[in-house]
């Protein structure tokens, strides 16, 4: 029996059992537990593919069992605390529960749809072997698991009005949605060499995601996710310059 062709599938299986968690949190409300969880899954998710390239053991089972896990972790947790974020504004508005809360939280769970339908297009296109056309799905949910984290602990006004705002929390949802099934080229994170000419846009994404984390914490994450797509859309530009 070789064991070393299953370390991978076994990493996977981490990333699904991190997000089954992540989904029982985000059920009963605790968004931190929940957002801690999610990360840990996708840390799992980063190193199952980086291990299957190293022992050099990938195959169609890791993909398949890859996308399964991803769907729960970045696609089932994601879509639940879009949804709770969205009934607890409306229970903070009238200080009562309704069942209207249900019908209109669950336009949260479009985030769920739409990375199911993302997840089953990226094991059929074989454009995305080097690249990503779409936002990623572990991208959009450190994007929704972040405003929770942002409502807790950032004291900026603003912000916190903003998270509030049943109306931004379902534009974030539609525009999300959109963003992972778009035609949009974005620049994977995977080093080919590491010369600073071939992967200028890479250095400058990390270095600046570095910096906005040192100063703006949580903050920080979804600016990360808005600075990923605009410099992916500045490398597609310039590349056809």
């Amino acid at each position: 029996m070789n064991i070393k062709k299953h370390i991978p599938n076994l990493l996977t299986l981490g990333n699904l059992f991190c997000g089954t968690i992540a989904t029982i949190f985000a059920v009963e409300g605790n968004f931190i537990s929940a957002g801690l969880f999610v990360v840990v899954g996708i840390l799992f998710d980063f190193l199952d593919g980086f291990v299957a390239r190293l022992l050099k053991v990938s195959g169609e089972l890791g993909k398949q069992l890859d996308s399964l896990a991803d769907m729960v972790t970045s696609g089932v947790v994601p879509g639940v605390i879009m949804a709770k974020l969205i009934q607890n504004n409306l229970f903070d508005e009238l200080n009562a529960f309704d069942d209207s809360f249900i019908g209109m939280s669950l336009i949260g769970l479009l985030l769920t749809l739409g990375a199911c339908y993302r997840l089953a297009k990226f094991n059929l296109d074989t454009r995305q072997s080097n690249s990503f056309i779409g936002l990623p799905t572990p991208a959009m949910s450190l994007f929704v698991i972040s405003l929770p984290l942002i409502q807790e602990y950032s004291d900026i006004e603003f912000v916190q009005n903003l998270i509030r705002n049943n109306y931004f929390l379902i534009v974030v949802t539609l525009l999300l949605t959109y963003l992972m099934n778009a035609e949009i080229p974005l620049f994977s994170l995977k080093f080919k060499d590491y010369s600073i000419r071939k992967n200028w846009i890479i250095y400058m994404f990390l270095i600046s995601s570095l910096l906005l984390i040192l100063i703006l914490n949580y903050l920080s994450i979804p600016i990360i996710i808005i600075l990923y797509i605009i410099l992916s859309v500045i490398k597609n530009l310039t590349s056809k310059i």
